[in-house]
């Protein structure tokens, strides 16, 4: 790259922190502004990188300011009127969307491509741990923190494979070109983008178009979607319990999962994932297809999902003890948060659960009110939190009482951020979990304070 310089308007994203990374180790000078400072910016900034939290040109260090040397990056979460953006615009600088650059670099290499409405962070994450712990190895650029690694950057200088989640949204997906593409679900989301499902849907049949030759495409089975794979392009399904590769023999107990992985040429026996939960038996499933794909052994395999910790903020355990269990998940569709509050019922099933959940957009909560009520309805008790807006301003009428009104648990309640802590100390908790792809996170470290003091400490 001809770029001394590389800039990112919203450098503190999961997904652009990750590119940072990158050039930061190719020795670029990285910088870049984002609206608040977090644990990825103050890390980005122990390594190199140039961050301030104030939308002004004022503020741009000096380096950047050469435009015949600096590559600006934003991500369309980003708003067009942001004045930075604008500036480096109306000047002349080379500006591009953070899914171009990620197409580029891994253009010339042999892409796993993992793309759905949910499950893409676990699986990309997974097969990133599979191979990297394998004699087969990987690059890859996640979507979450990984536990193993404390991060979402992966290099290797063996390894011609590069891991990807492939991000939907805007069809930043579209940039990519697959050696293997993984399609975990595609039930609707950012309607507030494609407008309506069927648009939705096609942008990830046009995604499977973009299979190389001779490529793979691993789908889960029962997807409402076409493959529009190329002829020499081979399709293999997956699912918990059917498909080319699926799980059977099943055993839960004691807190571990364990199963046999049903392959097209064999029975891998006795698979325990390391993050025992009901819906990481489908994603080892759909990591380990593509890992076997790459000639990643069997035993390599068993090993490698057993040793996986997880992806920060997906069934992320912050306390696990007999009297209270605290867990945090970045779930924020319906069905995601179905799948997650089915998994944790399954594993405490004879426990109070409770859940805390931040919706994240208005436009997401108008369009699924309903489905997030009968997903949230599944739980003992529920605390609901303001709408996080992110990108969006409000819509009129749009509150997150729409969603309240219809969830029919018998305990519920509508809370403010400030107030939750307080809440906390005065309800009986037994599993508690939080949900939300907003700012939540930040508010785990008071949670798991509050949880300790009162159960774990001996203090009431």
């Amino acid at each position: 790259m001809k770029y001394e310089s590389i800039y990112f308007v919203g450098i503190g994203g999961i997904g652009m922190s990750n590119l940072a990374r990158y050039f930061l180790l190719k020795g670029k000078r990285v910088g870049g502004y984002d609206r608040v400072e977090t644990a990825l910016t103050r890390s980005l900034q122990e390594e190199g990188a140039l961050i301030h939290y104030e939308d002004n040109v004022r503020f741009i260090p000096a380096p950047f300011l050469d435009k015949e040397k600096t590559l600006v990056v934003y991500t369309p979460a980003v708003p067009a009127s942001h004045s930075e953006l604008l500036y480096f615009r109306e000047n002349g600088y080379a500006v591009m969307k953070r899914a171009q650059l990620l197409g580029e670099i891994t253009a010339t290499s042999d892409a796993i491509c993992v793309a759905g409405t949910h499950g893409k962070t676990t699986v990309s994450s997974m097969i990133a741990h599979l191979l990297r712990q394998s004699t087969v190895d990987c690059n890859a650029f996640l979507g979450g923190i990984l536990k193993n690694y404390n991060n979402n950057l992966l290099l290797s200088e063996k390894s011609h494979i590069t891991v990807i989640e492939a991000d939907e949204y805007d069809r930043s997906f579209h940039w990519l070109t697959p050696w293997i593409a993984v399609v975990t679900s595609a039930d609707p989301d950012h309607l507030d983008i494609y407008g309506t499902e069927k648009a939705y849907r096609e942008s990830f049949e046009k995604f499977t178009s973009l299979i190389r030759p001779e490529g793979h495409l691993i789908m889960k089975k029962g997807i409402p979607m076409t493959p529009c794979t190329g002829e020499t392009v081979k399709i293999w399904s997956y699912s918990e319990t059917e498909g080319d590769f699926h799980a059977e023999n099943i055993r839960i107990g004691n807190g571990e999962i364990v199963f046999d992985l049903v392959t097209p040429s064999e029975v891998i026996r006795n698979i325990s994932p390391g993050v025992p939960v009901m819906i990481n038996i489908e994603n080892s499933v759909a990591a380990a297809a593509a890992a076997l794909l790459c000639g990643v052994t069997p035993d390599e395999i068993r090993e490698a999902l057993h040793t996986f910790r997880g992806a920060g903020r997906r069934f992320d355990f912050h306390i696990k003890s007999d009297r209270i269990v605290f867990i945090d998940d970045y779930a924020h569709h319906p069905r995601e948060l179905s799948a997650a509050i089915q998994s944790i019922k399954a594993l405490y099933g004879n426990k109070k659960i409770t859940a805390i959940f931040q919706p994240h957009l208005y436009s997401r909560t108008r369009d699924f009110a309903k489905e997030f009520a009968e997903s949230l309805s599944l739980l003992d008790d529920v605390i609901l939190l303001d709408i996080y807006p992110a990108r969006e301003e409000p819509i009129e009428g749009v509150t997150s009482r729409i969603i309240f009104d219809k969830i029919t648990s018998l305990q519920k309640v509508l809370c403010a951020k400030q107030e939750l802590t307080g809440l906390l100390r005065k309800k009986d908790v037994e599993v508690l979990v939080t949900f939300g792809a907003g700012d939540i996170d930040r508010l785990l470290p008071e949670i798991e304070q509050v949880l300790t003091e009162k159960y774990l400490s001996g203090t009431k």
